[in-house]
């Protein structure tokens, strides 16, 4: 386990970061239009948002710009499109049902994203980035990539629930 570890980690220095913030389009000026500057609260540099170079406190990590957000929403949607999509398979009910009328699904749920978020979180505080591991076509692209998709399809199905009254999966699937 140990040797996987090494293999499919790739250390990110400073100098990548501060050249991926000088060529990146997206690096020059937030949403709202504003440019990065040292010392902001948002939108800060990329040179300080990450884990390996900037700073490592709770509050950095999981402010709105910080590296845990999107990657800890993103893996708790990709597990729960797949859980919802089996277990309303295999109960025929939605997932507001499985959580607040059978006892089981909220306790794996109050079990399971505290687990998710500290396993995601651990590295991190160490200052290691989201981005530094890969594995063939598990990339960091495309895990955010899948997590948003998650993301949406999750939304999708609970608000889709929420109008038809059925489970999507057991109804349509």
């Amino acid at each position: 386990m140990h040797a996987f570890s090494f293999a499919t980690k790739k250390e990110i220095t400073k100098d990548e970061i501060l050249q991926n913030q000088e060529e990146n389009e997206s690096e020059k000026q937030s949403v709202f239009g504003a440019k990065p500057t040292s010392g902001s609260f948002y939108p800060r540099p990329e040179v300080e948002r990450r884990p390996e170079t900037g700073d490592k406190s709770i509050g950095s990590i999981f402010a709105f710009d910080g590296a845990a957000p999107e990657t800890i929403n993103g893996r708790l949607a990709m597990l729960g499109i797949v859980w919802a999509a089996v277990a309303e398979k295999m109960s025929g009910l939605t997932v507001y049902d499985q959580l607040y009328t059978q006892g089981a699904g909220l306790v794996f749920y109050v079990t399971l994203v505290p687990l998710i978020a500290y396993a995601s979180i651990v590295p991190m505080l160490n200052g290691e980035s989201t981005d530094a591991r890969s594995f063939g076509p598990f990339t960091a692209r495309a895990e955010r990539w899948n997590g948003r998709l998650a993301m949406l399809g999750f939304l999708s199905l609970l608000l889709t629930e929420s109008f038809i009254h059925a489970p999507v999966f057991g109804t349509f699937f």
